[in-house]
């Protein structure tokens, strides 16, 4: 193995759950399949070698410019051709640790929603923008999820070539297999009654998800509503305190992260998204996938998925009252969810990893022949 590349993201579950795809194709090509993270280890299928890197989410704790420094030591001495960064917070610093690299590997940065938008703060807005001007000369490709996050990057000259790509591509075939009785036995094991009308919002507990306005929203929905918030996060503790100061302790369930997300979307009768913004939302894809109608914020992300009225219902990011009369639309009408579930399932199919894979492929291939194209 010759050719080395090196996939960089804040946290190992961003490999692990998103991009094997793309090691297992780079490993099949014959490159040596490098990654280096942040957050708990867990084992990384594909990769030859796993670097582990003390970053933090705190944008400028010591810890990260830290591990700019050690990935920087790295860089030099493994000469990586390609680097493919993800996340916002390893894309910045994996950049800053090419710094007085004498010869700079090839960078192309899978942004998976910047983490501002045009209702952000001016000033939080600006220095986030500001970083990524910073780093766009040691960017040679951006790789943009979502109609904001493509328009932005390409006005703002983000990087040598700002492509638009649907998502990462995600693995249906999972769901293709769910057993016939799984609502029924998984109802059954949390105690929800027959006739109860689920949500499911599967997530991070992190404040850009938002979840604390989906547990309010409860409160303005009836007692046949229960919702199901999967996952885990720093924020998992304070969620559930909120709902037992409102009263919701039995309707609000926190099963924790979850592996078997396809049989608990099997129990659900509709799927809920409160969060901040997004880059192209695995659990939003997923869930329409599966066949579930959904309900979701008005914000970047979303809106490149969901047609409102079509596909799915958005309501306005942070208002409860909203959310929960979006919801009411869905318990009160058969027809409606019908139709939404329909042409969502419809919809996802261009999303799936069959179908992304090539074309995210294709780019990476075009970046490697331009670059060879150059040197002759």
């Amino acid at each position: 193995m010759g050719r080395k590349v090196l996939f960089t993201a804040s946290t190992y579950s961003h490999i692990v759950n998103f991009h094997l795809p793309y090691l297992r194709r780079f490993r099949d090509e014959g490159w040596a399949v490098h990654a280096a993270c942040g957050g708990a280890p867990v084992e990384i299928p594909y990769a030859d070698r796993v670097i582990h890197l003390p970053f933090q989410k705190s944008m400028w704790a010591w810890s990260n410019f830290k591990a700019a420094m050690l990935l920087s030591g790295e860089i030099r001495r493994e000469g990586y051709e390609l680097i493919s960064t993800h996340t916002s917070l390893a894309a910045f610093f994996t950049r800053l640790a090419l710094w007085g690299v004498d010869e700079r590997p090839l960078v192309a940065n899978m942004v998976h929603g910047y983490l501002f938008d045009d209702e952000t703060p001016w000033p939080k807005r600006e220095l986030l923008l500001g970083a990524e001007r910073w780093m766009a000369p040691d960017t040679d490709l951006v790789l943009a999820m979502n109609r904001w996050d493509y328009e932005l990057a390409e006005r703002c000259q983000l990087g040598r070539r700002v492509v638009r790509i649907p998502g990462v591509g995600v693995d249906f075939s999972r769901f293709d297999g769910v057993p016939r009785d799984a609502r029924r036995r998984l109802r059954k094991e949390w105690g929800v009654p027959g006739e109860t009308f689920v949500l499911i919002y599967a997530a991070e507990f992190s404040k850009r998800k938002s979840q604390s306005v989906m547990i309010r929203a409860m409160e303005r929905l009836p007692e046949s509503v229960w919702l199901v918030l999967a996952g885990d996060g720093a924020l998992r503790r304070e969620c559930r305190e909120l709902a037992e100061r409102l009263g919701l302790t039995g309707r609000v369930l926190l099963p924790g992260q979850v592996r078997d997300i396809p049989v608990w979307y099997a129990m659900a009768d509709a799927a809920v998204s409160s969060s901040r913004s997004e880059g192209l939302p695995f659990n939003i894809v997923e869930a329409m996938y599966a066949g579930l109608p959904v309900v979701a914020s008005k914000v970047k992300g979303h809106r490149d998925l969901i047609t409102d009225g079509i596909t799915g219902l958005l309501y306005p990011y942070g208002d409860e009252n909203a959310c929960a009369e979006r919801i009411l639309q869905l318990t009160e009408s058969e027809s409606l969810r019908h139709k939404l579930a329909q042409n969502a399932k419809e919809a996802a199919a261009q999303y799936g990893l069959g179908r992304v894979l090539p074309q995210v492929w294709e780019q990476y291939a075009s970046l490697m022949r331009r670059e060879t194209l150059v040197q002759k």
